[in-house]
């Protein structure tokens, strides 16, 4: 595949490929409703999509909430994960959010998904408490992670591509 990914605003029109990504993720999916509504009516929402050409390859969503973003969801189609997508749609998350004022960021995840947890590591997030219970489906635990510096992480990543070559 392809790693040429296009990240963009989400729209109705991509609607019926993120349900697909979404019922494949997620025990509970979101419903359509749910997101036609954040990406229309929720003022505080940012929505995005990773596109490879016409294909949704993944999405994620987060709330602005004063100076903090909180990031609702994440997903990659089945057939484009380990490709960076979801490395691109949280450096976009991070960006956007810094330009739009936030420097914190926080998410939940489950306390089993590992392999989540480890790329929001790369990212700067750290667990700070967990959520007892709170994913429906199992009662399982949410992990509480913050980014608590969204620009010194920017920054010293950009140091170190600009190491990297050469400058």
């Amino acid at each position: 595949m392809s790693p040429d990914i296009k990240i963009t605003a989400m729209i109705p029109e991509h609607l019926a490929q993120v349900m697909a990504i979404e019922k494949a993720s997620f025990t509970v999916p979101w419903s359509e409703i749910t997101y036609y509504r954040e990406i229309t009516e929720n003022p505080y929402a940012v929505y995005i999509v990773a596109m490879a050409g016409e294909e949704v390859a993944g999405y994620a969503g987060r709330w602005l909430i004063l100076d903090e973003s909180h990031i609702t969801n994440i997903a990659v189609a089945p057939g484009w994960r380990r490709n960076g997508v979801a490395r691109k749609l949280m450096e976009h998350m991070l960006r956007s959010s810094l330009r739009q004022g936030a420097n914190r960021m926080t998410l939940e995840v489950r306390r089993s998904n590992l392999g989540a947890q480890k790329l929001y590591e790369e990212f700067d997030f750290t667990a700070a408490g967990l959520r007892r219970g709170y994913y429906t489906d199992n009662n399982e635990d949410a992990v509480i992670m913050w980014q608590n510096d969204i620009a010194a992480y920017l920054d010293r990543k950009e140091r170190t591509n600009d190491t990297h070559n050469g400058n």
